[in-house]
């Protein structure tokens, strides 16, 4: 009888040996996963002054938090109301477990967990949260495992950081910033004790929507820690007639949601895993710069209306871009009127011809080609071949012709007809390849592209006119200054910078589109106090409105249409429709930051003389031409 019930104890110790080595074998890779624990991580966007912009993540949105950054009392109260003997055990409390079995054979089913905080963690990580025995059984093995494994303060770093508390909340850090906006060490133990609530059942006692729950589960909490001796009467009074504020927020935070958009896209090419990283993303954007451009459109866009009563209020839209042209930083992009009913991002997604924004480039060109800004043009009517044996006659806005005019009279006054014969002199092929070594991409070999047939995306122009504003260096325009890991490594995004022109010969132009704020079609751009240079831009049939201006620090362009391409009113135009709104803005800017830049520098190798009844300015390039005139007295010729 012996030998028979020691041969059975034998083959139940063999069994269970084997069943423990089964499981034992199968939570390899689980387990690797708890001790190597590299969690989904949010990454946080800001502004160029440190304030937050938005929160991007996958699934998970977690802040993670060091175990020495988590304060005692926070680790006081968990181990309070979920494991009071967590210091204790080695993974599984087997008092606790005998107890539950008891009540559990009682009941005739499972009414009483004994997990401990490590099998939480176990829990939370690799399985699910099934009452099977086998399921039981792997989460006892891989807590031991666990713990023969990871330290005490490891263990609890990971379950902190893992574990869910509601409102869309992964770890403690996250929650804390979520509910109270508080950094974990300043939490009161009203507010500690409702986190660590939140994980039992994180919707029923999420304090958003259950306070009343929320605040019950808390003081359960304080008043266990009072029980266990860990805080004082004093303490726990005043922890139990604490009602702390609760923040109802979004998760994302996203308080500029066109710039928003276009930083994670910036990002995205930097970073594969933006969105689970855990970086700190620093970017130019000024939230205050970004909130008077989304007011200027605004703007903008009800002028548009209230001189269109007939307009259909949601296809007419804009756009708006401000830079510092000399490092490309964007601090304010607004690609809609309103993101809530179309997040469609007309500053960076639509490609919507220039019209006469463009003339500026045609007429560097003419610069760099020993041309003046004296040089006469022809504004007259001519018929060109279009490329395909079809004949063009273009004509001027107001249908009129100025004979020979000078360049800067061309450019002040927009003349289509005197852009035309401009660019046919100075050659198809030739402007074509200049526009192409500014950056111009699939530019096609047509003359109607000196009045602006060619289609860009506002944010790419940004870029193309930064080469004026930057004496002749082209900058890119981005967001992203620099990127932290989640190590603490700092990485500066530099700007991508090219030189395009001579300095003398971007300051020439420069002062061609002053003329045409000063006296042209760009006067409503105007602002006291300031030098402004900018040209105005419309389409054909005025579907579309420009006005891309600068002043000595800061680069505007401002953009509307319709989104269906359909035309505007005639008297919608770069200078009427987008001009103002650059003005609008500037003038905000100005107010709050007084200190910017008032006049451009002049660079070395730009001249000025008398010519005809003003001063002119000029370059060895671009030389004034001899001017013949006959002086009355002495018939002399000069």
């Amino acid at each position: 009888m012996v030998r028979i019930l020691f041969s059975f104890i034998t083959v139940c110790f063999f069994a269970g040996c084997g069943v423990f080595m089964y499981f034992y074998t199968q939570i390899r890779l689980e387990s690797n996963s708890i001790i190597d624990y590299h969690p989904e991580l949010t990454t946080k966007i800001y502004d160029r002054n440190g304030n937050l912009l938005a929160n991007i993540f996958n699934e998970q949105n977690r802040l993670y938090t060091r175990f020495d950054e988590i304060p005692g009392r926070m680790v006081e109260a968990l181990v309070a109301i979920e494991d009071t003997a967590f210091f204790e055990h080695q993974g599984i409390n087997t008092e606790a477990i005998f107890r539950a079995i008891v009540k559990d054979i009682k009941a005739m089913k499972f009414v009483e967990g004994a997990s401990t905080i490590t099998q939480q963690l176990v829990k939370n990580l690799v399985l699910s949260s099934e009452k099977k025995i086998d399921r039981k059984i792997k989460e006892m093995i891989l807590s031991l495992k666990i713990e023969n494994t990871l330290n005490k303060e490891e263990i609890l770093e990971r379950y902190f950081n893992e574990v869910y508390f509601g409102h869309g909340y992964y770890g403690v850090k996250t929650a804390a910033l979520g509910y109270f906006k508080k950094d974990l060490a300043d939490l009161s133990i009203k507010e500690i004790a409702i986190l660590v609530g939140l994980p039992k059942a994180p919707s029923q006692y999420d304090p958003t929507k259950h306070l009343d729950l929320a605040l019950s589960r808390a003081n359960n909490v304080i008043y266990r820690m009072h029980e266990l001796g860990w805080i004082n009467k004093t303490e726990y009074e005043i922890a139990m007639a604490e009602e702390p504020f609760v923040y109802d927020e979004t998760l994302t935070q996203n308080v500029a949601p066109y710039a928003v958009d276009e930083i994670v896209k910036e990002a995205e090419r930097l970073l594969p895993d933006v969105r689970t990283g855990g970086y700190r993303i620093e970017t130019s954007l000024d939230l205050k710069a970004q909130e008077m451009a989304q007011e200027a459109l605004i703007f903008g866009y009800n002028e548009i209306l209230k001189r269109n009563k007939d307009a259909n209020a949601s296809n007419v839209n804009g756009a708006i871009i401000v830079t510092h042209p000399q490092n490309g930083e964007i601090i304010a992009l607004v690609g809609g009127v309103d993101y809530a009913k179309s997040n469609f991002n007309r500053a960076s997604q639509s490609r919507r011809q220039t019209g006469s924004s463009f003339k500026p480039f045609i007429y560097q060109i003419a610069l760099d080609s020993g041309y003046s800004t004296m040089t006469e043009v022809p504004d007259i009517a001519r018929e060109f071949d279009d490329g395909s044996n079809k004949s063009w006659k273009p004509k001027n806005y107001d249908s009129t012709y100025s004979g020979y005019i000078t360049i800067k009279e061309a450019l002040q006054r927009s003349r289509n007809l005197a852009s035309i014969n401009l660019m046919q002199s100075i050659g198809i092929e030739r402007t074509i390849r200049k526009l192409n070594e500014y950056g111009f991409k699939n530019v096609p070999p047509a003359l109607s592209v000196a009045i602006g047939s060619y289609g860009i995306s506002p944010l790419e122009y940004s870029t193309m006119y930064s080469m004026f504003p930057g004496l002749g260096i082209s900058t890119k325009s981005k967001f992203i200054t620099a990127i932290t890991d989640n190590n603490g490594t700092t990485h500066y995004i530099e700007p991508e910078r090219r030189r395009i022109l001579r300095p003398e010969q971007a300051y020439l132009m420069t002062t061609l589109m002053k003329n045409i704020v000063q006296r042209g079609t760009g006067t409503r751009a105007r602002v006291q106090g300031i030098e402004i240079a900018g040209k105005t831009g419309t389409s054909n049939d005025s579907i579309d409105a420009w006005f891309c201006g600068f002043t000595p620090d800061l680069q505007i362009i401002v953009w509307y249409g319709n989104d269906d391409y359909k035309p505007m009113r005639k008297v919608e135009g770069g200078g009427r429709t987008a001009a103002p709104v650059f003005a609008k803005f500037l003038e905000n800017y100005l107010k709050e930051y007084p200190q910017a830049k008032r006049n451009f520098s002049v660079p070395s190798g730009v001249f000025t003389r008398r010519y005809g009844a003003g001063d002119e300015y000029y370059t060895k390039i671009s030389p004034l031409p001899r001017r013949v005139e006959t002086n009355a007295e002495d018939g002399l010729m000069f």
